[in-house]
């Protein structure tokens, strides 16, 4: 590891899942490493072509460090910097698809992902933050899904439902600028 890099909280550059084919179900870019959704695209497609026919779970590429798994028709990915610890990349990547499990019903396939993207879309948003690592125990994820992905609107939750998820959130928020003050 160089000494000139500077330790950060902002590990975790992108989250992609993409189907066998390659083409994109989700993607989640923390950085401006690939600003525009065609060099994202490229991205994809390159790290897809170097990664669907191995059965190794770390790759580098392009200067990142690529951390991956499938599963029946989807291929999931967390990317970060050439001088990330594969670990913690690895513990990000097993929480989401832990997570994915547990919601799916252990049915982590392309169809049932696109029928509950919202759930991928706040296992994500609690998984990671920004670039920063939030959770990776997958239980908690799952909770927290639920505490926030239930399907009652606001306007029909009860006062103590509402005032729960405000503190909740309120709590969240100070732990995260808390830890990036530290």
């Amino acid at each position: 590891m160089d000494s000139d890099i500077e330790p950060t909280l902002y590990t975790v550059k992108a989250v992609l899942i993409l189907d066998n084919d390659g083409e994109r179900l989700y993607a989640k870019y923390y950085d401006e490493t690939y600003p525009t959704v065609k060099e994202q695209k490229a991205f994809e497609k390159n790290i897809f072509n170097k990664t669907h026919r191995t059965d190794s779970e770390i790759a580098l590429l392009e200067g990142l460090t690529v951390v991956y798994k499938s599963n029946i028709d989807l291929y999931f990915y967390v990317i970060g910097s050439s001088h990330e610890n594969e670990l913690m990349l690895m513990s990000v990547l097993n929480c989401l698809f832990d997570s994915l499990s547990q919601m799916l019903r252990k049915n982590v396939e392309r169809r049932a992902l696109l029928e509950n993207m919202e759930g991928l879309f706040l296992a994500v948003d609690e998984i990671v933050d920004g670039g920063v690592i939030l959770e990776s125990d997958p239980q908690q994820v799952v909770y927290r899904v639920a505490l926030r992905g239930d399907d009652v609107p606001l306007t029909e939750q009860t006062v103590s439902q509402v005032i729960a998820l405000l503190i909740y959130e309120k709590i969240s928020y100070h732990l995260v600028n808390l830890t990036l003050t530290c």
